[in-house]
C-alpha cells in the first residue's frame, strides 16, 4: 500500500512540474527573441519525421530557438535541466508521456531540451519516433551524436550545431541595421567598429548583456559549464586537475596542444587521464581542436593540435592576463565563424615553423587559405605573415588568399599572386551561412 502512494504522490510531484515547465514557454516569448540564423537551415526538416537535434553549449538559445521554431504548433515539452527531474532514470520516461498525454491530448510534437541528462533517452526516443511523434531534441554535449544518437537512429536525424550570437546577430540584437553601402560611410563604419569591439570583449552569449555585470555572469556560466557538464556528468574524480586542465587550455586558445605537454605541466601519470580530461571537456562545447594539415592522416594524428574556445567572453572574464592577446582572439572569432558555416578546417605548418591560421578545404581540393593579423603596420610582421601564405599556396596549390586584419583592407599583388586584406569586422558581415 505504501509503494502504491508512493507511485501516485511521484505522478502527482511529476505532473506539476510539467505543468509548471509549460508555463514557463509564454514567459520566453515575453522577452525580446531575434530570429537566430540556424533557423532558416532547420526549419524545413519540420515538416519531415527526421528527429530534429540542436547541439550546442549552455546558455547559447537552444531552448528559445526550439520554442521559436515549434510557436504554431502544438506540442508536448521536458526539460530536463531541471534541477527537479536530475536523476530521473530511462524507466520514467514514459510516466512522463504518460502525464503529457493527461495535460495535452492531442500533442504529436514533442520537445525534450537537455536530454542527455537521462542515461538511455535515446532508445526511449527512437521508440517515440516509430510512434509517430514528430521530435526536436536540445543538448549540451557534441558527443550527443557520434555516442548516443548514432547507435540506434542512424539516417533517421538531422543535426546542427548553435553557438553564441554571430557578430551578424549580436548586431541585431543592438537594434543595429545598416546595408552593403554604410560598410563605406565612415560615420556608420565608426558605430560598427565601436560595436563590434563590444562583441569582441563580451563574446556572443545571448544572455550576456541582460545582466549588469558581463564578467560575473561569464564567469558564473563558466563554472556551471564545468560543474554540470563535465564533473557532475562524467563522475570526475580529480576535480582541481580537471579545472586546471581547462583553464589552461581556454587560457592558451590558439596555440598549439599536446597531451603529453599537459602530462607533465601538471604531474599527472598517465597520458589516458589527459586524453580523458580534454575530450570531456571538447564535449561540453568548452573547446574546439583543429588539426594540422596534412597529406598524409598519420601525420595529423600525431603533430600537436591548436585549441580555440566557444566564446571569447569566456577567455577575457577567467583569464589571469591583464592585457588580451588581440590577435589571437581575432583569430578565435575567425574559427568560430567558419564553423558557424560548417568549413572542413584545418591549420598550416611546415618544418621551418612557417604557419597558416586555417586552410579551407572541400572534398578533395583546398578551396581558401585564411592568415589573421591584427597589426600589419610592422613591415616584418607583414613579411612574415605573407611568406607564410605564399609558401603554403604553393605546396597546397591554392590562390584564393586571405588576410583578416584590425582595420588594413587592400589587395596586393605579390609574386603573381593577388592577396586580399579585409578587416575582422567587415568579414564577418559579408559572411553567409
Amino acid at each position: 500500500m505504501q509503494l502504491v502512494n508512493y507511485v501516485i504522490m511521484n505522478k502527482i510531484i511529476l505532473k506539476q512540474i510539467l505543468l509548471e515547465q509549460k508555463q514557463e514557454i509564454s514567459h520566453i516569448f515575453k522577452e525580446r527573441i531575434i530570429q537566430r540564423e540556424l533557423e532558416k537551415k532547420i526549419k524545413p526538416a519540420l515538416k519531415t519525421n527526421l528527429i530534429k537535434v540542436i547541439t550546442g553549449p549552455r546558455r547559447s538559445g537552444k531552448s528559445v530557438l526550439a520554442h521559436q521554431l515549434l510557436q504554431d504548433k502544438n506540442y508536448g515539452y521536458i526539460n530536463f535541466d531541471d534541477e527537479r527531474l536530475l536523476g530521473i532514470k530511462a524507466n520514467d520516461l514514459n510516466d512522463l508521456l504518460e502525464i503529457l498525454k493527461e495535460i495535452n491530448p492531442d500533442f504529436n510534437r514533442l520537445l525534450l531540451d537537455e536530454v542527455q541528462n537521462v542515461f538511455g533517452w535515446e532508445l526511449f526516443v527512437n521508440r517515440l519516433k516509430r510512434l509517430g511523434y514528430n521530435i526536436l531534441i536540445t543538448g549540451s554535449n557534441s558527443q550527443l551524436l557520434s555516442k548516443e544518437l548514432s547507435t540506434h537512429l542512424t539516417g533517421r536525424h538531422i543535426a546542427l550545431e548553435l553557438l553564441p550570437f554571430s557578430f551578424r546577430e549580436f548586431l541585431i540584437y543592438k537594434n543595429f541595421t545598416y546595408t552593403a553601402n554604410d560598410l563605406f560611410i565612415a560615420e556608420q563604419k565608426g558605430k560598427i567598429k565601436r560595436l563590434f569591439n563590444e562583441y569582441l570583449k563580451y563574446g556572443g552569449f545571448p544572455e550576456v548583456f541582460k545582466m549588469p555585470v558581463q564578467v560575473q555572469y561569464l564567469r558564473e556560466l563558466y563554472d556551471k559549464i564545468i560543474s554540470r557538464d563535465i564533473i557532475s556528468r562524467f563522475n570526475i574524480k580529480y576535480v582541481r586537475d580537471l579545472k586546471e586542465i581547462a583553464l589552461y587550455l581556454i587560457t592558451n586558445f590558439g596555440s598549439r596542444m599536446s597531451y603529453n605537454k599537459i602530462k607533465n605541466i601538471f604531474g599527472l601519470r598517465s597520458v589516458h587521464t589527459v586524453k580523458n580530461y580534454v575530450g570531456y571537456i571538447e564535449e561540453a562545447y568548452l573547446i574546439f581542436q583543429v588539426q594540422p594539415f596534412s597529406f598524409k592522416l598519420k601525420n595529423q594524428l600525431l603533430q600537436p593540435q591548436k585549441i580555440y574556445t566557444v566564446d571569447q567572453g569566456f577567455i577575457q572574464a577567467i583569464s589571469p592576463r591583464i592585457s588580451p592577446n588581440l590577435g589571437k582572439l581575432m583569430e578565435n572569432i575567425v574559427f568560430l565563424e567558419l564553423l558557424r558555416q560548417e568549413k572542413e578546417i584545418y591549420f598550416y605548418s611546415d618544418p621551418k615553423q612557417r604557419e597558416v591560421d586555417f586552410i579551407i578545404k572541400q572534398g578533395l581540393k583546398i578551396t581558401q587559405l585564411i592568415q589573421v593579423c591584427y597589426n600589419l603596420d610592422d613591415e616584418q610582421t607583414k613579411t612574415r605573415e605573407i611568406r607564410s601564405l605564399l609558401k603554403a599556396s604553393q605546396e597546397l596549390k591554392c590562390n584564393n588568399l586571405l588576410i583578416i586584419t584590425n582595420d588594413y583592407e587592400a589587395e596586393e599583388k605579390i609574386k603573381n599572386k593577388t592577396i586580399k586584406f579585409i578587416p575582422l569586422w567587415k568579414w564577418l558581415l559579408q559572411s553567409k551561412i
